[in-house]
């Protein structure tokens, strides 16, 4: 059986990997997430071992799908992937509606700034980190993570790709343009260079403390305590400086399978990591583009030697697979039996879909 996304009620999202069989998420998965959060080296923002605030995670997004919007706000998408043989939640990934708000979104953007003196014939362009602070800013996908046991099978393209999946089917509930930020590169000890040399020296904190906070949405501390001033790029030891933009060893993956499905580096980084932001508008993100929908034929005609989709039900109840599909080209689709069945599937219901590659 491929592997799916699935959820009996809406924002109860599961996952299953190959040849294992589709369940709703419990109270229970809530020890999974903190096993799988503790697992990961060097920490995530959006997924720290902590019980109370992974509840916090479940609930939050629970309500964003049982929420009728009109438009996005902060809502935030919680999907999951579970290995359901073993009951082990392998892998999460998310989307919030839209960032800012009550707590601003914040960000250094490289401002490339020329001096010149004509007399010696001096001319230079010198890169500066400009604080910058949005209120009211894009959807953005977040939270993605796949235990590295389980990076097979297209488990880590179907996790990261159902989301615009999700986003193209209800367009209404996301802005119009998505942006993601990526980890950024830490040492050989753990420790982030970038903040290291621009961020400790004003904080009490190390950069775990301070991330996990941002991450929570305390950011009060970031508009007392954060240099607001332009930081001169040249000034900084040449580590941080080759550290800024640059990703997370184990983020690689994600950053090339973004930059394939259309996002695009901009001139922002991290405040904490300096790790980079991509962005991309939502419509000319590839699944997203690419995404057109069909109702489902009676059972019979299987597609067996069609290439892979991505595939989904049109619903808020949401599933997501990769499986075979043909489009007849009159507005139905074949699915095979074992797809339908693992995105609990009927003829005549609408599906969603998009080419897998």
């Amino acid at each position: 059986m491929p592997p799916f996304l699935c959820g009996e009620t809406p924002s109860r999202f599961r996952a299953s990997l190959p040849y294992s069989s589709p369940c709703s998420i419990r109270e229970s998965d809530l020890a999974g997430l903190v096993a799988l959060a503790s697992s990961i080296d060097g920490g995530l923002t959006t997924l720290p071992a902590n019980a109370e605030i992974l509840r916090e995670r479940i609930d939050a997004s629970l309500r964003s799908f049982a929420t009728r919007v009109s438009r996005p706000g902060g809502e935030h998408y919680f999907f999951v992937l579970e290995d359901t043989a073993s009951g082990a939640v392998v892998g999460t990934s998310g989307l919030v509606a839209r960032v800012g708000g009550y707590e601003p979104f914040y960000s250094y953007e490289i401002r490339s700034e020329r001096y010149t003196h004509p007399p010696l014939k001096i001319e230079k362009e010198i890169s500066v980190l400009h604080l910058k602070e949005i209120h009211r800013g894009p959807s953005e996908i977040c939270s993605l993570f796949l235990h590295p046991e389980y990076r097979r099978a297209g488990a880590g393209r179907l996790l990261s790709l159902s989301r615009f999946l999700f986003l193209g089917t209800f367009p209404g509930r996301f802005d119009a343009t998505v942006i993601a930020e990526l980890r950024g590169y830490l040492d050989q000890t753990g420790k982030s260079p970038f903040w290291e040399a621009v961020g400790r020296p004003f904080f009490d904190f190390d950069f775990y403390a301070a991330d996990l906070l941002s991450g929570l949405g305390d950011k009060a501390f970031i508009a007392d305590l954060m240099p607001d001033h332009p930081i001169y790029v040249p000034l900084l030891p040449n580590l941080v400086q080759a550290a800024i933009g640059r990703v997370h060893a184990n983020t690689e993956p994600a950053l090339a399978l973004l930059l394939a499905e259309g996002f695009e580096r901009t001139a922002e980084v991290d405040i904490f990591d300096a790790g980079p932001l991509l962005r991309a508008p939502s419509g000319s993100i590839r699944t997203v583009r690419t995404l057109r929908t069909g109702r489902l034929r009676p059972f019979g005609d299987d597609p067996t030697v069609e290439p892979l989709f991505l595939v989904a039900r049109a619903s808020l109840d949401f599933r997501a697979t990769l499986g075979a599909l043909r489009d007849h080209g009159d507005g139905t689709v074949s699915l095979t039996g074992e797809t339908a069945t693992a995105l609990e599937l009927d003829p005549g219901e609408v599906v969603t879909f998009s080419p897998a590659r």
